[in-house]
């Protein structure tokens, strides 16, 4: 990510506030006003006995800034609110596996839609948990296993063991899938069939044990936007819904409980001319053997070297003035030409930096 405006008058991308106002530090500050030890809190959250995050798919601040008339309780709390960043790439298994480790996309691994695991010549469609494009379609949990792919404890999963009851609140499909038991695993899942149903879920949840946690995942808008666009009345009256939900369950709350809402990325409109597609560029996928992620952040895996310029035994390399071998050199001199936990090299889409480092 670059600070630089692109052309004369744009906007500066916005950067992630990693350990100061990230969705990384949500859990985190609302773990630690819980009493949970080992979790900071820079958001500066009071302490609490119970609490309530309650995640809406796609729900941008600036989408929702400029929609207020739509949603007046959502209105009322952003008066009162202050944004947070997400990690990079801006999507939901980056965030959502942020919301469940508490860590940046680059430590907890899991940075895009899809993207591109040794062995395997699909991309991996982390969401679904199976092989992503033209094929057949397999559940891949036996192969890939969620807890060993992101083997990092979460942040509920730390809550229960200092005895915090957590509650899990969503769609029966997400209960026991790939991407739940990676990132979000921990506590007690409840399937919800409605938006009435979803309420009442979220509030026996607050009410179990001296503190509580829920986590309510809400997917309709995420899906609204992506079909009918963010611009579109679908998309408003679908926010409106989301804002009755929040006034049922704020309405209803335990004295001493609380709601967050958040999103785990925005949303933009973009006109056919503002698209850029593949198969109209060839040239760009020259040397392409994956092109993972997705259209908000396009990670491509690069096809293996040609064994030409280095040594077809795997030993040094013969040619003095080979580029890719001064590359690999380069690499490690700068420090970052490790492997990640996954076997992936600099370069692919999975490839993580060190645990030290804070860019996502």
């Amino acid at each position: 990510m670059t600070t630089a405006p692109s052309r004369p008058g744009s906007p500066l991308p916005v950067l992630p506030r990693y350990g100061e106002a990230s969705l990384a530090d949500l859990v985190p500050s609302l773990l630690a006003a819980l009493d949970v030890p080992g979790f900071p809190n820079p958001l500066g959250v009071e302490p609490l006995r119970r609490v309530c995050l309650l995640l809406v798919d796609g729900l941008g601040w600036e989408a929702l800034l400029a929609s207020q008339a739509w949603v007046p309780s959502l209105a009322e709390a952003t008066s009162r609110g202050q944004p947070l960043t997400t990690g990079f790439p801006s999507t939901t298994v980056a965030s959502l596996g942020s919301i469940g480790t508490g860590l940046p996309p680059a430590e907890h691994g899991m940075v895009g839609y899809t993207i591109a695991l040794p062995g395997m010549e699909r991309a991996f469609n982390c969401l679904r948990w199976s092989p992503y494009g033209i094929g057949p379609t397999k559940d891949l949990r036996d192969q890939v296993v969620p807890e060993q792919f992101q083997p990092n404890a979460t942040t509920f999963e730390r809550a229960a063991q200092d005895g915090v009851v957590v509650t899990l609140v969503g769609k029966r499909e997400f209960a026991r899938s790939g991407f739940t038991r990676a990132a979000l695993r921990g506590g007690s899942y409840v399937a919800s069939h409605s938006l009435g149903d979803e309420v009442t879920a979220v509030l026996r949840g607050l009410s179990n044990g001296r503190r509580s946690l829920v986590y309510a995942y809400h997917p309709d808008l995420d899906r609204t936007g992506h079909v009918r666009g963010v611009g579109s009345e679908a998309w408003r009256l679908q926010l409106a819904h989301v804002d009755l939900l929040v006034r049922h369950i704020a309405e209803r709350l335990p004295r001493d409980a609380a709601l967050v809402v958040t999103g785990d990325h925005g949303m933009v409109d973009l006109r056919p001319e503002q698209r850029i597609d593949l198969a109209d560029h060839p040239e760009l996928s020259a040397g392409v053997r994956l092109l993972g992620g997705e259209a908000r952040a396009a990670m491509s895996t690069p096809r293996p070297a040609r064994r030409a310029t280095c040594s077809p035994r795997g030993g040094r390399c013969s040619e003095r003035r080979c580029g890719w071998c001064r590359a690999r050199r380069r690499s490690r001199r700068a420090g970052s030409g490790r492997t990640c936990r996954h076997g992936c090299a600099p370069g692919s889409a999975t490839w993580s930096p060190p645990p030290s480092s804070r860019s996502g």
